[in-house]
């Protein structure tokens, strides 16, 4: 198996490492995640309210996780 080196923020190495399961690789972590990906049909499923709703909460989210890190 080869191996590639990548660059990765700091705040997204830590949520990696996060998911990351004491027998689970990054790579595996990084595939799991790429197979849940298929976001297209999602599309339209929610309404634009609901939509702008957790728009905020994502944000607000965001928010709070950079300050945790700063």
């Amino acid at each position: 198996m080869g191996s590639k080196t990548i660059s990765l923020s700091d705040e997204a190495y830590n949520i990696l490492k996060s998911w990351k399961g004491e027998n689970d690789s990054f790579s595996s972590v990084i595939l799991k995640l790429a197979k849940k990906q298929d976001l297209l049909k999602y599309a339209g499923i929610l309404s634009k309210e609901r939509g702008e709703e957790l728009e905020e909460a994502i944000k607000d989210s965001r928010k709070s996780s950079q300050k945790r890190y700063t």
